[in-house]
């Protein structure tokens, strides 16, 4: 019996005009399901005319009745050419070309995709993947993912941060639909801004990015793409409930408007309003808060003419209040402003956050020359936090204004394409830290050029430059290069190197410093920004993707080093328990990362993901060159997912469970500290798990239950000095693990389509 694997490409009822064909591309099995295929080459022999199949193998070509030769292609199967005489349903099987006797294989798509044939090293992360988890907010999208690393940033304000390659959020471009979102100050909460179900993908660019988004991304980007209100549900509720008391309710509502305009509008809410001290040290183990968020999103589409465009419009209002269980911000706020002389002083913190935002996009596809397009980002946002933190003040307005045009053709053919165009940011900022008041404007204007050769099967590769005028960090240069190389089935070597330059925003970006009695100390250097100087970092990245069939089922297996230098970096100083410090780095930086991942489709409906991450972070501190604190040097991941069999009438259950471990991490000095006040050299080792249970009981409605931290692991006493918080030795950031300890939630999502 031959090994056979079919893929079909489907071209549906539904074509938008005679002049383009919509299709999908899909791997058959022999329950005959649609598992749509990503990354498949669909294009007309002897034109320029191609596309690639996106994360669920749907695609459009343009089509003339010239064109008669359709070719599909995909990495690892024999390329077929399709005659095609009228844009007509075709049903085509693709032969792999390595044929093995007495296999059969089978498999479905992938929550989570990596692609063989694009140059950047792309993780693309879809909403079934999103669904594994409670997920209620972007911050909490990646429990699932081995190349992101998830924690809390202290242990009063309920953050959790992220970090990729064993650097900081800062580090990373974080963006929404391509423009550049959680950045200024959003740095600190602005991951949790974004509701989990307004996402429909997550793009996770390691290494250096793309020059067409800026050029502040240095340890890579992640991109998050919304739902489309032409796409998603015409009602969508989901309702959240933990045994926190935390509740949330998210609610879609898309209608159509007219032959070309959709609209959608999207309400988030969560409250958590019940006090919680499981450790008995008197401080809430999770913030109170309430959030709304609203967005209005607008859609208008005209494939005849090529014209694209969305329009969004947001509001959110977050508040919360965290400290000890005593505090009532009534009467409590700001203490420190009278004279201490009771000893009832009760420390607490308050962080209110009104954000506006406006953006839209335009795009443009030239129906006669469909290799040649426009497209026009702007975004204009409005951020305002208001806060204290016991005796500390940090308020921040900040409003940004970003703007991009880019224009895509290509040299030839359709394996030399080109990128260009221009991108304008604007940034004020007025900050208010206890008593000194800090304003700032930035603005840059740059321009980019990039070009990709793309020879499919064999070779990608995209070289890319910007230089860009900034008011406060001047004239430079961005060069950015990615190439990969496939020279058997199923394989995808992978390189890049790439600059990146940042203003740091000391202070929002480090808001678990006013958290501590330590006093803050900013080492002016003469730079134009606090008085330091712009950080810069050269990343470097290789990489290795192979794919192969075990036991007659699908695996694959990534090797990842990525080495990021700083040539200047503005040094987060913790090694004196009194103070903190900034300063301009004096030595080197660098953060090395090396991850291994193994995923295998074990038996019908079984994925298992598997990680192996080593991190080695260093750093010249004025004390001398010591591993970054609290970043393991070793971590574990695991991913289990299980789903049944779709029945006929909907039905359906999916098992999923994530386990992490993380080995010892380095606490920042506490030797300054009385002995009451000292901690260990390095933390414990931790270990967690995750797990969830979706019943489906119809396309219509399902339920899932969950739990996190199922193992109760608790970091035992993480506030130290929380029996003196006024005192000199009070400390919230000396956080490796969970606080609150196990935690289960249950929820359920309607929808109609």
């Amino acid at each position: 019996m031959r090994r056979v694997i079919y893929i079909i490409v489907m071209l549906p009822v539904i074509c938008f005009s005679q002049d383009k064909i919509s299709g999908m591309v899909m791997e058959a099995n022999d329950k005959d399901q649609h598992i749509g295929l990503a990354g498949a080459n669909v294009f007309w022999l002897n034109t320029e005319v191609g596309t690639v199949t996106d994360i669920d193998g749907n695609f459009t070509i343009s089509y003339k009745p010239s064109y008669k030769k359709l070719i599909i292609s995909y990495v690892g199967f024999k390329t077929d050419t399709l005659t095609i005489d009228a844009p007509k349903f075709i049903h085509h099987w693709l032969k792999p070309t390595d044929n093995l006797d007495e296999v059969v294989v089978t498999s479905r798509k992938q929550a989570t995709a990596k692609s063989y044939l694009k140059s950047q090293n792309v993780i693309i992360v879809s909403s079934d993947e999103l669904l594994k988890a409670a997920c209620c907010n972007l911050s909490e999208s990646f429990e699932t993912n081995p190349s992101i690393d998830v924690n809390f940033a202290d242990a009063i304000s309920g953050t959790r941060q992220i970090k990729m390659l064993g650097l900081t959020s800062p580090y990373i471009l974080i963006a929404t639909e391509n423009v550049p979102s959680i950045r200024g100050a959003s740095q600190a909460y602005g991951l949790s801004f974004i509701p989990g179900t307004w996402v429909e993908s997550i793009q996770i660019t390691k290494g250096a990015g793309s020059v067409v988004n800026g050029f502040e991304s240095i340890a890579g980007q992640i991109n998050t793409e919304l739902v489309k209100p032409s796409k998603d549900d015409k009602l969508f509720v989901n309702l959240y409930g933990a045994t926190s008391e935390r509740l949330e309710l998210n609610t879609h509502i898309n209608t159509k408007v007219g032959d070309k305009w959709h609209t959608g509008f999207y309400i988030h809410g969560n409250t958590h309003q019940k006090k919680h001290d499981v450790n008995d040290d008197g401080f809430l183990d999770m913030p109170l808060f309430n959030q709304i968020n609203l967005m209005n999103r607008w859609q208008y589409t005209d494939t005849r003419k090529g014209f694209v465009s969305f329009i969004n419009l947001k509001f959110l209002n977050d508040e919360k209040q965290t400290g000890e269980l005593d505090f009532n911000p009534d009467t409590d706020k700001l203490t420190a402003n009278e004279p201490v002389l009771s000893g009832d002083e009760v420390w607490g913190s308050e962080i209110d956050t009104k954000r506006y935002e406006v953006s839209a996009k335009f795009g443009y596809v030239n129906p006669e020359v469909p290799w040649q397009s426009l497209g026009v980002q702007t975004a204009f946002s409005s951020h305002k936090q208001e806060s204290y933190f016991g005796l500390n003040v940090y308020d921040i307005q900040h409003n940004s204004l970003y703007a991009n045009a880019i224009y895509n053709s290509i040299i030839s053919d359709s394996r030399h394409k080109i990128k260009t165009g221009i991108s304008y940011t604007y940034d004020h900022y007025d900050e208010l830290v206890n008593t000194t008041d800090y304003e700032r404007t930035e603005n840059s204007i740059g321009g980019f050029f990039e070009y990709s050769y793309d020879n499919l099967e064999l070779l990608n590769l995209t070289a890319g430059i910007r230089i860009d005028r900034h008011n406060l960090l001047g004239t430079f240069i961005t060069p950015r290069l990615h190439l990969r190389y496939s020279p058997w089935s199923k394989s995808a070597f992978r390189a890049s190197f790439g600059r990146g330059k940042r203003s740091a925003n000391i202070f929002t970006e480090n808001q678990q410093l006013f958290a501590t009695s330590r006093q803050i100390n900013v080492m002016n250097s003469g730079g134009n920004i606090y008085g330091l100087d712009p950080e810069i970092a050269w990343n470097y990245g290789l990489s290795y993707l192979q794919g192969f069939n075990l036991f007659g089922r699908k695996a694959d297996i990534t090797f990842d080093f990525y080495k990021t230098d700083f040539t200047n970096q503005v040094v987060v100083d913790w090694e004196n328990p009194q103070d903190i410090n900034f300063y301009n780095l004096e030595g080197k930086s660098f953060a090395n990362s090396f991850q291994v991942e193994l995923n295998y489709n074990a038996f019908e409906g079984f994925d298992l993901r598997t990680a192996y991450k080593y991190y080695d972070v260093q750093t010249d501190y004025t004390s001398g060159r010591l591993e970054r604190p609290l970043t393991p040097k070793h971590r574990i991941f695991a991913n289990a997912g299980y789903e049944t069999e779709l029945k006929e009438n909907g039905k359906q259950w999916k098992f999923d469970a994530t386990f992490n471990w993380l080995s010892d991490q380095r606490y920042a000095s506490t030797l300054g500290n009385p002995s009451q006040y000292q901690l260990p050299e390095r933390t414990p080792t931790i270990a967690t798990l995750n797990a969830q249970i979706t019943k489906v009981f119809s396309p219509k409605f399902e339920v899932y239950l969950g739990g996190e931290n199922i193992t109760n692991v608790r970091q035992p006493n993480p506030i130290l000095g929380a029996d003196d918080p006024f005192g000199a030795n009070f400390d919230s950031t000396f956080v490796y693990g969970p606080i609150f300890g196990s935690m289960y939630y249950t929820g359920l999502r309607y929808r109609i389509k």
